[in-house]
C-alpha cells in the first residue's frame, strides 16, 4: 500500500513539474505527499490486535487516506490514456483534455466515497421476497419473517441512533418472525453493551432467533490469556438472552401455527479459510433418515448460516432444507444497480454474494438462499453506490392458496 501511493505521488509530481509554468506547485504537492507517507506508515504501524486496541481510529484514518489514493489512482489512469492518445497523435502539447478529465473524475470519486460514509451508509432499504412452497403449511401462507445482518455495532462506537432507526424499521414491518444472521460486534463482546437496550426492543410474535458471524468469536484479537476470550464469547450469549433473542448454537426450534409447524434450524459460523469453523450442521440436525428429524425430512425448513458458502458447497447439494438465510459478505460495501443489472466486487469472492439463490439438489429438491448484504460496515467505515443497509422481508406462500389468489 505505502510502495503503491509512492509511486501514484511520484508520477503525479512529474505531471505537475512538465505542465504548471512555475515549479513552486509540483514541490508543493510533493511535500504533501511525504507528508501522506509518514501518516500512513504511522497509521500502518498502529496496534489492531491487541485487547487494548480501538480499532475505530484505524479504521477512519485508513479510509481517510484510501480516500485520497483512490481519487490520485483514478487520475494517473486518465492521465496514462491521454499520453497514450498524444503519442498515437503525436501531439506535442505539454498538457492534453485527459489531465483535465482524470482530475474531474478523481473529485467525483473522491466525493462518493465520503458520501458513502454520510448518507448511504444511514439509508435503510427493504427488500421483499415471496417464497412459495407446497411444503410451507397452510396456516404459514402469508408468515413474514424479517431478516437482519452483520450490523457491526462497533463501528458505531457508542451512536446508537442508527441501530435504533433500523430497530423500528423492523418493527414497523409487523413481522412474525425475526432473525438476525451473525456478525453483531467486530472484535469484542464489549462493542455491544451501549446497544443493548436498543436491540432489545425488537419484537415479533415468534420472537428473535440469532446465530454468530465469524466476527463474534473473539478471533480478531491476540488475547493475552486464552480464558478471556472463552468469558468474551459468554458475554456474548448472555448479552443475548438479556436482550430477548434465542441464540442457535447448532440448534433448532419449531415454530407452530395451531397443529403445523416449520422448523428453523441455526448453525454456528462455517467459515471458508481463513475463517474458522464452528458450525456442525449434523448436531442441529441429524443427516440419518432414521433419525426422527432429520436434513431430509418432510418438514418446511429454514437454515440460518453466517457464510453462503455453506449453502454452496454442502447445503444445497445434500439437503432438502428448503430456505437457507446468509450474510457476511456486505457486498463488500459497494454495489452497482441499474435497472436489472446488478454488479458487485463481491461476485470475484462469492458465487452466492447477495440476493436470491436456488438450486436443485441430487435428489431433484428446489433449495433456495437468500444473501442480505448487512446494515452494517467493517473494514471500511462506508457504503458504496447502491449497497444500502438492507432488511430482507421473506413471505412464506402455501403454494396452492397462493396460485388461487392469484
Amino acid at each position: 500500500m505505502l510502495l503503491g501511493s509512492v509511486l501514484v505521488d511520484l508520477y503525479i509530481t512529474s505531471d505537475i513539474r512538465k505542465s504548471a509554468n512555475k515549479p513552486f506547485w509540483w514541490k508543493v504537492y510533493l511535500v504533501s505527499a511525504v507528508l501522506c507517507w509518514l501518516f500512513m506508515a504511522v497509521v500502518l504501524c498502529l496496534p489492531r490486535r491487541s485487547e487494548s486496541s480501538d480499532i475505530l481510529p484505524v479504521m477512519w484514518m485508513l479510509y481517510s487516506i484510501i480516500t485520497v489514493y483512490a481519487a490520485k489512482l483514478v487520475y494517473v489512469i486518465f492521465s496514462l490514456i491521454g499520453k497514450v492518445i498524444r503519442s498515437l497523435t503525436k501531439r506535442k502539447s505539454r498538457n492534453h483534455p485527459m489531465q483535465w478529465v482524470g482530475t474531474g473524475v478523481a473529485v467525483l470519486v473522491f466525493g462518493a466515497m465520503w458520501w458513502g460514509v454520510g448518507e448511504t451508509r444511514h439509508e435503510i432499504v427493504v427488500t421483499h421476497e415471496d417464497i412459495t412452497s407446497p411444503k410451507v403449511p397452510l396456516p404459514f401462507n402469508g408468515y413474514k419473517i424479517a431478516q437482519i445482518s452483520d450490523i457491526h455495532v462497533g463501528t458505531w462506537g457508542t451512536d446508537t441512533a442508527f441501530i435504533s432507526a433500523l430497530v423500528d424499521s423492523v418493527n414497523s414491518l409487523h413481522p412474525d418472525l425475526i432473525v438476525f444472521t451473525g456478525d453483531i460486534v467486530n472484535r469484542r463482546t464489549d462493542e455491544l453493551v451501549p446497544f443493548i437496550p436498543v436491540l432489545s426492543r425488537l419484537h415479533a410474535p415468534d420472537g428473535v432467533l440469532s446465530i454468530l458471524g465469524n466476527h463474534d468469536y473473539g478471533d480478531y484479537v491476540d488475547w493475552k490469556d486464552p480464558q478471556d476470550r472463552i468469558k468474551n464469547n459468554q458475554k456474548l450469549a448472555d448479552y443475548q438472552k438479556d436482550m430477548g433473542w434465542n441464540l442457535l448454537n447448532n440448534r433448532k426450534v419449531f415454530v407452530t401455527r395451531g397443529n403445523d409447524s416449520i422448523m428453523v434450524v441455526g448453525v454456528e459460523n462455517v467459515g471458508d479459510p481463513p475463517f474458522p469453523t464452528y458450525g456442525d450442521l449434523d448436531l442441529a440436525l441429524s443427516p440419518s433418515p432414521d433419525s426422527l428429524y432429520n436434513q431430509n425430512d418432510h418438514h418446511y425448513k429454514i437454515l440460518l448460516t453466517h457464510n453462503p458458502e455453506h449453502w454452496n458447497e454442502y447445503v444445497s447439494h445434500h439437503t432438502n432444507i428448503d430456505l437457507s438465510l446468509a450474510g457476511h459478505t456486505h457486498a463488500m460495501q459497494m454495489m452497482f444497480k441499474l435497472g436489472d443489472w446488478v454488479w458487485s466486487p463481491a461476485k470475484y469472492r462469492y458465487e452466492q454474494w447477495g440476493g436470491m439463490y436456488d438450486r436443485l439438489n441430487e435428489n431433484g429438491h428446489l433449495t433456495k438462499l437468500y444473501v442480505n448484504i448487512g446494515a452494517g460496515e467493517v473494514g471500511m467505515p462506508s457504503r458504496l453506490f447502491a449497497a444500502y443497509p438492507e432488511i430482507t422481508l421473506l413471505t412464506l406462500h402455501h403454494q396452492t392458496q397462493h396460485r388461487e389468489m392469484d
